[in-house]
């Protein structure tokens, strides 16, 4: 595994400090981390690791239930014991060294803190005890007393509780293993788009006819401009403002292949009736079509269109096409697991309410029918659209189905991992999302599940993202999107 980019840069941030040069630092994970990655413990290559007793309490309080959080306590309180073993006490409070498969590898060391009945004499309390993260930022500084000549560094998704360690005088940072953007305008938006005219930019070009249509092979060394050679991926496309639209074909390192796109046929696609309005949401309208694009995830300001677009190609690619069996509709809320229990009701029944998104968009498919409602009934019963609660995914394999996960920036890493690989044979994955629209505590937009999704395929050759672009949902939209 990659080590924590956060290691590395306060690594070199402090490496001419003198007492702590050369020496490993001492890492105290709060509880969050561990749930937002229950295998964080291994990605600190030769750092110690701490963890405090309170950390393990509340695990234990929250791996109860069959709630996400719940299944990612359990996970986190195997990691761990998978590390300690059989391991003494003493050997437990000094460090059990972390074995990784590539044995090349430094290694660090996990150990527990719990402060020993002769310590709460010189142990000095800087906040009161009543709460959790008192009680392990006042085990931090203990610990800092007790190594004075090593780093001591709080990792904790929870920005408050970083503040309060500021204001203690703990260096603090936020878990940053699986954050692969440092910046959110750095994100792979899924095309290239040039002013002026796309040919200005190349040299020489070689243009041939094939099966899959026009193809144009340019060398790399024929491209004027390189800066934008390292931004482009698999499946991307390139547009500029003379109409010339191009979906990379092939990449090798000498040259990019591009397949021509006939940019009228592209507004003209039709998915249940729905054309797209803009290029962005053509592009958007051809990957979701697409038979050899087996994940697509869409991003964009609410109102963008992802959601009607998604659902509309998958009620075309089910009901009229018959290449999926059915349509599995998910999402992840704040408050989903823990209230689900208490709505009345199925399964389906009880996701309805948290899917409203999906049904409000193919009620405004079918809005100009003569009978909307039995424009409707028709589209679920000619196929199964199932409602599926996240809490009832893990275990599961979807064969032949379209998978729709809905407000998909929610999820964590580690959640969004959960999913996808729940598709089976046959299957094919949408993701939505606007990563503006955050509302999972310890989650930002560089460490949502969504941007880690997009990162990590942009160079998969069955997959594809687009950014879609502008507010078409309306005038009063658009505006309240700017302005408020």
């Amino acid at each position: 595994m990659v080590m924590n980019e956060s290691v590395k840069e306060v690594s070199t941030r402090h490496s001419s400090l003198p007492k702590t040069k050369d020496k490993p630092i001492y890492y105290v994970l709060d509880t969050n981390v561990l749930i937002h990655d229950p295998s964080s413990i291994l990605n600190f290559e030769e750092h110690h690791l701490v963890l405090p007793i309170t950390v393990l309490e509340e695990l234990d309080s929250l791996k109860s239930g069959k709630h996400a959080v719940g299944a990612d306590a359990r996970q986190a309180i195997r990691e761990i014991d998978k590390i300690l073993g059989k391991a003494s006490p003493e050997e437990v409070e000094q460090g059990v060294p972390i074995r990784r498969g590539d044995k090349a590898r430094p290694l660090g060391s996990l150990a527990i803190m719990m402060p020993k009945a002769d310590d709460h004499h010189k142990k000095v309390a800087l906040l009161p005890n009543h709460i959790n993260d008192n009680k392990i930022l006042n085990d931090i500084y203990h610990l800092k007393q007790l190594r004075p000549d090593n780093r001591v560094v709080l990792v904790t998704k929870d920005i408050n509780v970083r503040l309060k360690a500021r204001g203690c005088g703990i260096e603090s940072e936020d878990y940053q293993n699986d954050q692969l953007v440092s910046d959110i305008d750095l994100l792979n938006k899924g095309f290239i788009e040039f002013e002026g005219s796309f040919w200005d930019h190349i040299e020489s070009v070689q243009t041939e006819h094939s099966a899959s249509g026009i193809l144009h092979k340019i060398p790399r060394t024929a491209v004027l401009h390189k800066d934008w050679l390292q931004d482009i991926h698999a499946n991307q496309f390139v547009i500029d403002n003379t109409d010339f639209v191009g979906k990379v074909h092939e990449l090798t390192e000498e040259h990019i292949t591009l397949l021509h796109m006939n940019r009228q046929h592209m507004m003209e696609q039709q998915a249940w009736g729905l054309k797209p309005r803009d290029i962005y949401q053509a592009m958007a309208l051809y990957l979701l079509l697409s038979p050899d694009i087996h994940i697509v995830n869409l991003t964009g300001t609410a109102g963008s269109g992802k959601t009607i677009l998604a659902l509309a190609a998958a009620i075309e690619m089910t009901v009229a096409k018959k290449m999926y069996r059915r349509i599995i509709a998910t999402r992840s809320t704040q408050g989903l697991d823990e209230d689900i229990g208490f709505l009345p009701g199925t399964e389906a029944e009880k996701m309805e309410p948290w899917l409203g998104a999906i049904t409000d968009n193919l009620e405004a498919l079918h809005y100009g029918d003569e009978n909307t409602s039995s424009s409707i009934e028709y589209v679920l019963e000619s196929t199964p659209l199932q409602f599926k609660s996240l809490n009832y995914i893990r275990g599961r394999s979807f064969q032949h189905s379209l998978i729709l996960i809905d407000e998909s920036q929610n999820l964590t890493p580690h959640q969004i991992k959960t999913i996808v690989t729940r598709s089976g044979s046959g299957s094919k994955v949408i993701c939505l999302g606007n990563l503006s629209q955050i509302d999972t505590p310890y989650l930002s937009a560089t460490s949502s599940g969504l941007t880690y999704l997009t990162e990590r395929f942009k160079d998969f050759q069955y997959g594809g993202n687009i950014q879609l672009q502008g507010v078409p949902r309306s005038v009063l939209a658009e505006y309240a999107e700017s302005v408020l």
